[in-house]
């Protein structure tokens, strides 16, 4: 806080001497602040018409203070010279480290417009040490893990924000060219994953600390054609078919390359995204974009699974690190004809807008009928908690099954699908409004697993044929993309490809 207001905010009511140097001190700020805005704003000594916010402020201050001064039959103090004038950087040249640093320390209440407000515009403007990050700006997850392994972005916790991108490789770009590009895209994500700005920066996220930011690259089918490497594209990457609710965009589907970038700051994220396009002029060109959100950390009171835009806890049935096949199910085995791929995953993709008018039509108990699963605590509809197990065998006193033979939890559930287990790790997204007045907004659906054939498709085709959440979805954008393994410590995403 302001030398100027050095008041103690606490419920203890002061002593006759304290109640007598706060109004001294009252009567000396109101002065001083009197001061300031007669220098700076000829003729505004009633606070109104200050030319910029920190003025208005201090202004509003002087005001507050002013109402305080003490009576004539007080015996002031002297008041004591003024200080010398500091030079205090215009408002817009705050650095933001140092503005939420003070925020932090000041607690929410100091942003309250008043003395409070003059005094935190005071403090924020000092040339002091900038304040420690929070542990949300100041996460990292390397780019290049310790000992190699599998790209970051798979198993790392949902993000705040996301950013899912497709490249199509520009006419004339061969596989020197696109290896090239690969390093180039490599190297930035080091960079900025690390917290350090690249060349050339925009300075978009300057002074935020990496904040769990993750890059994660892909390779798309029609990409091997492009580089003349046919003979090295794995055969689970083939063409997912055709599903019955399909409506897909062709021009928001697949691209030779895919990039997903998550990070638990809106800003940190566009800086990611503004780098790499920028990095891919002249040998690749966006095919589409797509931006997703989930719930900024600390947003509850415990960690909790995501929710989507319908109200339901998403991702309870998710595989789980510590289960004993788990690399089984995610990652490509050593066993893979393709040697470039083992240790990587595949990525499904898809565009799944959620029909949010007719569904807030049903009552949460039609809705929870249609899911499985109940919609406060993601609990099976048989009881217990969201981890409790869903018995499928559970028969009401109608006879017929407690958890509908056509719920999506049940359908979608892999002891309804031979085992076929997928990695679910989605954004939400809202694109504003569509010409009918409905939202455009659902899911940013990714899953990742070792053999898209054996897992999405599996599962996907039997909610095809009578999933009750089916009516409420339209799939209208899909993608299937290759994931190799993380970068070695001294090279790039895909080296084993292209220089293999």
């Amino acid at each position: 806080m302001s030398k100027q207001t050095p008041r103690k905010q606490n419920g203890r009511k002061p002593t006759g001497a304290k109640q007598a140097d706060a109004r001294q001190t009252d009567g000396q700020s109101a002065t001083t602040a009197k001061r300031a805005n007669a220098g700076k704003n000829p003729g505004a000594g009633s606070g109104a018409g200050s030319g910029t916010v920190t003025e208005g402020r201090a202004g509003k201050a002087a005001t507050a203070d002013s109402t305080r001064i003490p009576s004539p039959a007080a015996a002031p103090a002297p008041a004591p010279a003024p200080a010398p004038e500091q030079d205090v950087p215009p408002v817009g040249e705050f650095s933001r480290r140092r503005l939420l640093g003070t925020v932090g320390a000041a607690g929410a209440a100091g942003l309250v417009v008043g003395g409070a407000g003059g005094a935190l515009g005071v403090s924020a403007a000092r040339d002091d040490a900038p304040e420690a990050l929070t542990s949300i700006g100041s996460a990292r997850v390397p780019f290049r893990p310790t000992g190699g392994g599998h790209q970051a972005g798979i198993t790392t916790p949902l993000q705040a924000k996301g950013h899912l991108v497709a490249f199509d490789l520009a006419p004339g770009t061969d596989r020197k060219a696109a290896a090239a590009l690969l390093r180039r895209w490599s190297r930035t994500a080091g960079e900025l994953t690390a917290g350090r700005a690249p060349d050339a920066d925009t300075g978009v996220a300057l002074d935020a600390g990496p904040s769990s930011l993750t890059v994660t690259f892909g390779f798309g089918h029609s990409f091997f054609g492009r580089t003349g490497l046919t003979k090295r594209r794995p055969v689970a990457l083939d063409p997912l078919p055709d599903f019955s609710a399909d409506a897909l965009d062709a021009g928001r589907s697949n691209g030779d390359l895919w990039i997903q970038i998550g990070a638990d700051d809106a800003l940190v994220a566009f800086h990611a995204l503004r780098a790499l396009q920028k990095d891919a002029a002249g040998r690749a060109r966006l095919r589409w974009q797509m931006n997703g959100f989930n719930r900024t950390p600390g947003a509850t009171a415990r960690p909790m699974t995501a929710r989507n835009l319908m109200g339901q806890i998403d991702g309870t049935n998710n595989p789980k690190p510590s289960d004993k096949d788990f690399d089984e199910r995610i990652f490509v085995g050593r066993d893979a004809d393709q040697a470039w791929m083992r240790g990587g995953s595949y990525a499904v993709v898809r565009r799944i807008r959620m029909l949010l008018d007719d569904w807030e039509k049903h009552s949460r108990h039609e809705q929870e009928r249609v899911i499985g699963r109940r919609k406060d605590n993601g609990a099976p509809l048989t009881g217990g908690s969201e981890t409790t197990p869903m018995r499928l065998d559970a028969n009401g006193p109608d006879g017929l099954p407690v958890i509908p033979a056509n719920a999506h939890a049940r359908i979608a559930a892999p002891e309804s699908n031979q085992g076929a287990a997928m990695l679910r790790r989605p954004f939400s997204y809202h694109d504003g409004f569509r010409e009918d007045g409905a939202p455009d907004a659902g899911l940013l659906f990714v899953c990742w697993q070792a053999d898209p054939l054996r897992a999405f498709t599996q599962v996907q085709r039997k909610l095809d044929r009578g999933d009750a959440l089916s009516p409420f979805l339209r799939h209208e954008a899909s993608g299937l993309f290759a994931v190799p393994p993380a970068a070695e410590p001294d090279g790039y995403v895909g080296q084993a490809l292209l220089e293999g």
